[in-house]
């Protein structure tokens, strides 16, 4: 799962096999603040994270999301010191993680110049996501922002019936939960989709991606 696997010693090898466990967290769990612990790099065997940052205000606004097969850097945030802002990070529902201590990451790091690459040249690529982000939030109507989410999720899932309330897709986005609320009643008055109590079923792919 590591880039770095081949570029260690068999001793590092053994010293990760060791160290490394599983852990399940169950949705809505916050598992990682970057000020208060810093647990190690995780993988997600499956389930899906989500990494936010919270405002004064308790406002939400969703950084990026990892998904099984994918490695969430940023819970071994304290280990890079260029990463300086307080980012949390849940879990979406269900979710088994291997984790790598940070403890024992730190060791091998220290004597081997390609973990610490592959830390920074990941959290970089996150920051790509970042920045796609917050150019959704600042530039993109509200509109396009909800199609999109439910275009994306629906892809992803790999069925047209999604299992999400108004207050989640506002957390996933960025936005009020009355403003995702108003959206969501739009499209469905436009038949594009059909609101449930906790679901929501994409009627017409073609008319929600008009939307995009």
């Amino acid at each position: 799962m590591f880039e770095f696997w081949d570029k260690l010693t068999e001793e590092q090898k053994e010293q990760i096999k060791q160290s490394v466990h599983k852990e399940t967290y169950e949705k809505g769990m916050l598992m990682h603040r970057c000020q208060e612990n810093c647990k190690g790099l995780m993988t997600v065997l499956s389930g899906q994270l989500r990494a936010y940052i919270l405002s004064d205000e308790g406002r939400e606004v969703t950084l990026f999301r990892v998904r099984a097969g994918e490695v969430c850097v940023l819970s071994a945030s304290c280990l890079m010191d260029t990463i300086a802002f307080d980012v949390m990070i849940e879990a979406m529902e269900e979710t088994v993680v291997s984790v790598l201590p940070s403890v024992v990451l730190n060791q091998v790091m220290k004597k081997n110049p390609y973990v610490e690459l592959y830390l920074y040249k990941a959290a970089t690529e996150k920051f790509s996501d970042v920045m796609w982000t917050m150019q959704q939030i600042l530039f993109q109507k509200i509109d396009k922002r909800v199609a999109g989410f439910l275009w994306d999720e629906m892809s992803h899932a790999g069925t047209q019936t999604l299992s999400l309330t108004h207050d989640e897709i506002a957390k996933y986005i960025g936005s009020a939960r009355e403003v995702v609320t108003r959206v969501l009643k739009y499209l469905a008055e436009n038949e594009v989709i059909s609101l449930g109590r906790g679901k929501i079923h994409i009627e017409d792919k073609e008319k929600l991606k008009s939307f995009l």
